[in-house]
C-alpha cells in the first residue's frame, strides 16, 4: 500500500514477477463479475521482503493482492489462509482492517500465482515508512499518528478471541515455548554460515522466558509502516493495520517488544536494513509513552519489555538471515538485500543486551 513500484531489472518490461495478470483478469470476471471492468494493470509494492504485494487497478474497484515470496519459504511463515481469516474476522471491530475479497488456492491451477493468494480492497492513505513523508503533517499530527498506533494495539489485544470466531485461531498456553521452537527451526531452515551471536541469543531467550503470560490475539509484526495512514496536517488517522501473517493467539507482550524495536529501529542499524518515518524530533512520541497510551488503553500496568525486546530482536535477526538465505539464492524480487546479512550480528547483539538490560 505504498506507492511507489518495484520492479527487478531482468523482467521483460509489462510483466509483473509472481503474478500471471491475464489469468488474474479471467479469475476475476468469473468469480467476482461484478468487480470485473475492463484490462487489469499490477504494480508490484515495494518493500515486498516478505509476502510480495500488488496493487491492482483496472477492476471496478482498486484491489490488492497477496502471494508468498518467490523461491524459498520458511515452513510456518507468509500462510495467506491465515491473514485472509483474521483481517476477515477483524472487519467490524475496533482494528481498523481493509475488507477482503477472496482467498484462492491457485497451486494446482497455477493460473494467477502458483500459490495461495488473496485478494482484499485499497485502502487508501499514506504507509509511512521515510522520514521525507513527515512533511504532509505537523508535529501535532504525527504524535497523534504515535498515539493512536499503540491504542489500537491495545484494542487488539483487548478483543475476546471467541468473540470475532478466532477462539481456534492458536493454542494460546505454551505459546513462547511454541515461538522459540519455530523460530529456531526456521533459523535452521535458513543457514548458510555460522551466526554465533543469534544462537548465544536463542539460548538466552529461552533460559529467562516469562513466567505465565496471559493470551490474546497476536498480529506479530506491529509496527508504524504496516498501518495505513489516512487524513494529513493536524488530524490523521489510522485507517488500517496490514501484513497479518505472522498473527496467532499467544502473549500480547510480543505485539509491544515488537512495535518498540521497529520504533527505535534506526538508533540499531542507522537505516541499513529498513527506512523508518520514525523521528522524534519531528513529533513523534518517544515509546515510553506510546507504553503508557497503551496501558492506559488496556486499563494496566505493563511489566517490564526487556525479554520482550530481545525477542523482537532474535525474530528479526531470524527474518534478516533468511533473506540473506534468499539473496544468496538469486530468489529476491526487487532491490535493497545485499545488505541484509550484515545486519543480523548487531541485531543479536542489540538483543543479548535488552534481556540483560530488561527495560522498554
Amino acid at each position: 500500500m505504498t506507492d511507489s513500484p518495484a520492479t527487478p531489472a531482468d523482467t521483460p518490461v509489462g510483466a509483473v514477477p509472481g503474478l500471471d495478470v491475464a489469468g488474474l483478469e479471467v479469475w476475476l470476471s468469473e468469480a467476482h463479475p461484478q468487480l470485473a471492468a475492463g484490462s487489469l494493470t499490477a504494480q508490484l509494492i515495494t518493500g515486498g521482503k516478505s509476502n510480495l504485494t500488488y496493487r491492482i487497478d483496472g477492476a471496478g474497484i482498486p484491489l490488492v493482492l497477496r502471494r508468498p515470496p518467490l523461491g524459498h519459504v520458511l515452513a510456518t511463515a507468509h500462510d495467506m489462509a491465515r491473514e485472509h481469516r483474521v483481517i476477515s474476522a477483524l472487519s467490524g471491530s475496533a482494528v481498523p482492517v481493509p475488507p477482503t475479497v477472496a482467498i484462492v488456492d491457485d497451486t494446482a491451477a497455477d493460473r494467477v500465482t502458483g500459490t495461495p493468494f488473496f485478494v482484499m480492497e485499497l485502502v487508501e492513505g499514506s504507509v509511512l515508512a521515510r522520514p521525507a513523508q513527515n512533511a504532509a503533517f505537523t508535529s501535532a499530527g504525527l504524535h497523534r499518528i504515535g498515539i493512536e498506533l499503540a491504542e489500537v494495539l491495545a484494542e487488539l489485544h483487548s478483543i475476546d478471541p471467541a468473540s470475532v470466531g478466532l477462539d481456534d485461531f492458536g493454542k494460546g498456553a505454551g505459546y513462547l515455548e511454541r515461538q522459540l521452537r519455530t523460530w529456531r527451526r526456521q533459523l535452521d531452515s535458513s543457514r548458510s554460515r555460522d551466526t554465533p551471536a543469534l544462537d548465544q541469543l536463542q539460548d538466552a531467550l529461552g533460559e529467562r522466558m516469562p513466567d505465565n503470560p496471559r493470551s490474546g490475539l497476536v498480529h506479530g509484526d506491529y509496527r508504524l509502516d504496516n498501518a495505513i495512514v489516512a487524513g494529513d496536517g493536524d488530524a490523521p488517522h489510522i485507517a488500517a493495520i496490514l501484513d497479518w501473517e505472522m498473527s496467532t493467539l499467544g502473549d500480547p507482550l510480543v505485539d509491544l517488544g515488537v512495535f518498540g524495536m521497529y520504533w527505535n529501529i534506526d538508533e540499531l542499524t542507522g537505516g541499513r536494513l529498513f527506512d523508518s518515518a520514525v523521528d522524534l524530533t519531528a513529533g513523534y512520541p518517544d515509546f515510553d509513552e506510546l507504553v503508557d497510551a497503551y496501558a492506559a488503553r488496556v486499563g494496566r500496568s505493563v511489566p517490564d519489555l526487556g525479554w520482550y525486546r530481545g525477542f523482537a530482536a532474535y525474530k528479526l535477526a531470524v527474518i534478516a538471515e533468511g533473506i540473506h538465505y534468499r539473496y544468496q539464492q538469486g530468489e529476491t524480487v526487487g532491490a535493497g538485500f545485499a545488505h541484509i546479512g550484515a545486519m543480523v550480528e548487531p541485531l543479536a547483539t542489540d538483543g543479548l543486551a535488552r534481556i540483560a538490560l530488561r527495560r522498554n
